[in-house]
């Protein structure tokens, strides 16, 4: 045995101690990155949203939400409207689409293609359960004349959805019972959530 063997050795042995603890800084710079992602777009979010609660933002993150998104969760009622008997007709499409300026969805957005996205297949449901947590959010932000304001608006632009087509030859009504469950759902989404 050399004296050089157990040099090797020590060279050896601090060779692996530094690769360990390169790649235990470069992991944590990886997470502090992503945490720095995930702030941005946390922040990002509560501007589009008004929303200011770290939970509902978190749970809207969680979902896949980002502030670029925002204005097309906003058509999610009125998409659920439609599907809510298992199809999609030209009527209910071109309702949904008449009123999708109103929420702020331009022709030819990606906010505009997401919408056209959903219109040709039906989406997740976890797109509702995003939806609600947004317009819990957003009630909260804006009191309770502008959370009136905006059921209003959203409820008559689902009602408009769910009558544009249905009943027979014209005759009787035009709502489903699948349109009208999914209505009362949205209506019950803009009672105040729990422990608040």
């Amino acid at each position: 045995m050399t004296l050089q063997e157990p040099e090797s050795l020590r060279d050896r042995g601090r060779d692996l101690e530094d690769e360990f603890f390169h790649r235990e800084d470069q992991r944590l710079i990886e997470r502090l990155n992503e945490l720095k992602v995930a702030e941005t777009t946390r922040e990002a979010l509560a501007k589009a949203t008004g929303i200011t609660k770290p939970a509902v933002l978190d749970r809207l993150m969680a979902l896949g939400i980002r502030a670029e998104t925002v204005t097309a969760l906003l058509i999610v009622p009125l998409v659920e409207v439609a599907w809510a008997d298992g199809t999609l007709d030209a009527k209910e499409r071109r309702a949904i689409l008449d009123r999708a300026g109103d929420s702020g969805v331009a022709r030819g957005s990606t906010e505009y293609a997401l919408l056209e996205a959903w219109l040709d297949r039906r989406p997740d449901p976890k797109l509702l359960t995003a939806w609600t947590y947004l317009v819990q959010g957003m009630c909260e932000h804006l009191g309770p004349d502008g959370a009136a304001r905006l059921k209003a608006g959203l409820l008559e632009r689902a009602r408009t959805v769910a009558s544009a087509s249905g009943g027979v030859f014209g005759i009787g009504s035009k709502v489903s019972n699948a349109e009208a469950a999914v209505l009362a759902q949205l209506e019950a989404a803009f009672a105040p959530a729990p422990g608040s």
